[in-house]
This record gives structure tokens, C-alpha cells and sequence, in this order.
């Protein structure tokens, strides 16, 4: 953790020291998201890989883009993220009642820093890739899960927060990612997309008791995929 969190303030502080030799621009952006929840569980005799926590969101946020040399340069970012899922009905048993449905309503705040090149392919036309860190602070992650026992509609519902609670499946609210990912841009304005990858553990240092001499952490990812478009409002 605290290794990764080195290499991105490493990084932070070469692009706040890089001067920009070319066009800088400073905009907003607005997308479509998915943070991706993945749970791994150490366990004998039990799946290493569950099915992810998939929650569907938007975000938006500004966006610095600024060009050191021809071509090459970074973007410095601000968003806000929001992501909500409702599953299905899922029996708990073999019988058809009770039965139990989970709604999911999460919040975040979250820093890019990425470096980026731009191939110009036509005039004021470039291709854009781009890589780095992502710094993401959980705001609130709530879970709702309804119980229904009959067929008559009566539910009881339990209200928790991720962040706070306790067990297994409790997460942090710091995270950290790296992202890849490649766009558009026409003009003032542009087109991105891309994939995060988890860097560290998210889950809090709960374990699973197996047994008295074996009693494994949960260990998992955070990622997210994301597409956004935007809109550079300033240039100098």
C-alpha cells in the first residue's frame, strides 16, 4: 500500500513540475461507469473467483489536459462518481419463500493523473492513449437487503454501510487504481474510455475463521471501466 501510494505521489509531482511547452486546456466531462467489485476468497474447498458486485453509474468532474512537448503530455482530474445496483429476488433455500433482494447505492470522489499521447490523424483531430493512477475516496456505499418470508408481500429490511461496518466484507474507503485507456478529441471536444485496475486489497483486515490455525483475509479488487464525453471550455 504505502509502496503504491509512493509511486503515484512520485508521479503527481512530476506532472505538478512539468512544464507545459504547448496547448493546455481546462474543461468538463460527463460519463457512463461501472465499478466492478471483485472477491476472492481464500478458502479450501470453496471458489477462488465469485461473481463481481457489478454497479452501473455515471460521472463527472473537470479536467486539466496539457501538452509538455508535441504530443506528449498529461491530464489532472476531479469527478465525482455514482453507482447503484438492485439484484434480483434469490431464494434462500430450496423453498420458494423467504427470499432476499439487495439494493446498492454507492458514492465517491476520485483524482486521475494521467499521462497521455496525441497522434494528430486529421486537422485538430487526434487520437488520444493514456495511462496512470487514479486516487478514489469512498464518500458513502450503502447496502440495503430486503427479506421477504411469504408470498403476502410483508418484508423486513436491514440498512448497512460498507465503509463502516464490520466483517468480512467490509471495504476501505481509500483505493487506489491504474488505469489504461485511449480517446478522441475534435476540436475543444473529446471522447475517452478506459479500464482501471485495482491496486490493493480493498477489503478491511477481516478474516474468515476456518479453523483456530487457519484463518485467511478477504482479498479482492476495485476496478472500474468507464466512457465519457466532455468539452474543453478554456484554452491558453
Amino acid at each position: 500500500m504505502k509502496r503504491i501510494l509512493s509511486i503515484c505521489l512520485l508521479m503527481s509531482s512530476i506532472i505538478a513540475f512539468a512544464h507545459a511547452e504547448g496547448k493546455q486546456y481546462v474543461g468538463v466531462q460527463l460519463g457512463f461507469t461501472q465499478p466492478i467489485t471483485r472477491l476472492n476468497l481464500p478458502v479450501p474447498d470453496q471458489e477462488k473467483n465469485l461473481t463481481p458486485t457489478v454497479l452501473n453509474g455515471f460521472k463527472v468532474g473537470v479536467v486539466y489536459d496539457a501538452t509538455i512537448v508535441k504530443g506528449f503530455g498529461y491530464t489532472l482530474g476531479l469527478n465525482y462518481t455514482f453507482g447503484a445496483n438492485t439484484s434480483e429476488w434469490k431464494k434462500v433455500g430450496i423453498l420458494d419463500y423467504p427470499r432476499t433482494q439487495k439494493q446498492e447505492l454507492y458514492h465517491q470522489l476520485e483524482i486521475p493523473v494521467d499521462w497521455q499521447y496525441k497522434f494528430e490523424i486529421a486537422n485538430n483531430t487526434y487520437l488520444m492513449l493514456y495511462t496512470g493512477p487514479t486516487l478514489q475516496v469512498g464518500l458513502s456505499y450503502k447496502q440495503n437487503t430486503r427479506t421477504q418470508m411469504t408470498s403476502s408481500g410483508e418484508t423486513t429490511s436491514v440498512d448497512k454501510d460498507v465503509y463502516t461496518m464490520d466483517g468480512v466484507f467490509a471495504l476501505k474507503r481509500l483505493n487506489v487504481t491504474w488505469g489504461v485507456g485511449a480517446g478522441l478529441q475534435y476540436e475543444r471536444y473529446f471522447l475517452r474510455g478506459g479500464y482501471d485496475f485495482g491496486l490493493i486489497n480493498p477489503y478491511k483486515e477481516a478474516t474468515f475463521h476456518v479453523s483456530d490455525d487457519y484463518n485467511p483475509y478477504t482479498r479482492g479488487r476495485f476496478d472500474q471501466w468507464q466512457i465519457k464525453i466532455g468539452m474543453y471550455l478554456w484554452e491558453f
